[in-house]
């Protein structure tokens, strides 16, 4: 059995290390160490398992195995085979090693890897006179290495698949954001669960879903398996009945004000049948629509929107077009909205022609966006200084 009190690492989309550590904070986690990418945080299997239950915004939850100094690919071997791996997983379990760095001497992180692979095969063969199988796609272990300038630290992944696959989706159109990424712009909004939601370009529907998950109490992690259900020291009945409290504690099912449109029939059809996955279907209203033409569902409320960007779609051109007819929609047609928009292209705000009055640093893998968010107030035209109120929040620049 593990110790009472264990170290764990938790990644999440970067941007989001703070909203995390107070999430992790209300599943009962203990000195809290945020840090780029993730959080640092202690804690017993109680805490690992409802970390992987009720987290919106973790991608995995790491346990830490052990953690030395290395200096040469040699101490690293010596450290992974010194790790009593078949206290912690059976043989017959297939592995998968992934190895990340940050200022490592180490030249190949593919040799480590190997080398990490082989160490663990041959403390099994040792004590076991066996070594189990490697399966880089669909393996029942995942080991994590992570090497810094001086020190190696060994994870066992409780997640197994990443946190953000909630076990619903059935359909993902193009380029969908990732569901704790979504639920990391949902919370970063502000938006009260209550207060009526709108994506009009809902794409396969990310935002809507975490929106309905969140308003219903419904725990993400609910409907999935879990690495940590592989290993030596699962407690099953442990898990079974903090799985079975979660569920008991959701809402049931009902017409929230949750909105979703988009202009392509072919999104809105990938939107419902996840919706649908998620036993959501009822609970959010979704249309057909332009977002330079379609009425807001309510007279205020939160728009959240992830919008193509050059970066991915290289329609740089068509966009310098788009975003100035955006600012106008919302204009005419939000005001009373708090509007947020992802965006990896830094020149929205003078395309859009609105003032942002926050913007915050976000990624979506690997490439780098904001989050603009813009206060739309009544008659928010630029009008002559001596005119202009106090605020100028959702007004031109």
């Amino acid at each position: 059995m593990p110790p009472q009190r264990l170290s764990f690492f938790s990644s999440c989309p970067r941007g989001l290390e703070v909203l995390l550590a107070e999430e992790l904070r209300g599943v009962g986690a203990s000195a809290l160490r945020p840090a780029p990418g993730g959080v640092g945080f202690e804690g017993d299997l109680a805490t690992c398992y409802r970390a992987n239950l009720q987290s919106r915004l973790a991608t995995r939850v790491l346990l830490q195995i052990a953690r030395t100094p290395y200096r040469n690919e040699q101490d690293v071997y010596d450290a992974a085979y010194r790790v009593p791996w078949q206290q912690w997983f059976t043989v017959e379990r297939s592995l998968r090693v992934d190895v990340t760095a940050i200022r490592s001497p180490l030249k190949s992180l593919d040799f480590i890897t190997l080398r990490i692979k082989d160490a663990v095969c041959d403390r099994f063969r040792a004590e076991c006179d066996r070594r189990p199988d490697v399966d880089t796609r669909t393996p029942d272990v995942r080991i994590s290495a992570f090497l810094d300038a001086q020190h190696l630290t060994l994870y066992l992944d409780t997640s197994g698949e990443p946190l953000y696959k909630r076990g619903y989706r059935t359909e993902r159109g193009e380029a969908p954001l990732k569901e704790n990424l979504a639920a990391g712009i949902l919370a970063l909004t502000g938006w009260d669960r209550k207060e009526p939601l709108f994506d009009p370009m809902c794409g396969s529907g990310s935002f809507l879903i975490e929106a309905a998950m969140m308003a219903l109490d419904i725990a993400p992690g609910s409907n999935r398996r879990f690495g940590f259900e592989r290993l030596l020291a699962y407690d099953a009945k442990l898990w079974h009945g903090l799985r079975e409290a979660a569920i008991a504690a959701q809402k049931p099912p009902c017409a929230l004000p949750i909105f979703g449109s988009d202009v392509a029939g072919s999104e809105l059809r990938y939107a419902d049948q996840n919706l649908k996955g998620a036993g959501l279907h009822t609970v959010v209203q979704l249309g057909k629509g332009d977002i330079l033409d379609v009425a807001p569902p309510a007279p205020e409320g939160v728009m959240v929107v992830n919008p193509p960007y050059g970066v991915r779609l290289g329609e740089e051109e068509a966009l310098a077009d788009f975003y100035p007819q955006l600012g106008n929609a919302l204009k005419n047609r939000y005001a009373g909205w708090r509007c947020y928009i992802l965006s990896a292209d830094l020149e929205l705000p003078r395309r859009i022609r609105l003032k942002a009055s926050k913007r915050t640093v976000l990624f979506n893998g690997p490439l780098e966006c904001r989050l603009y968010e813009y206060r739309v107030i009544e008659g928010s035209m630029r009008r002559p200084r001596e005119q202009n109120g106090a605020s100028n929040q959702g007004m031109p620049e």
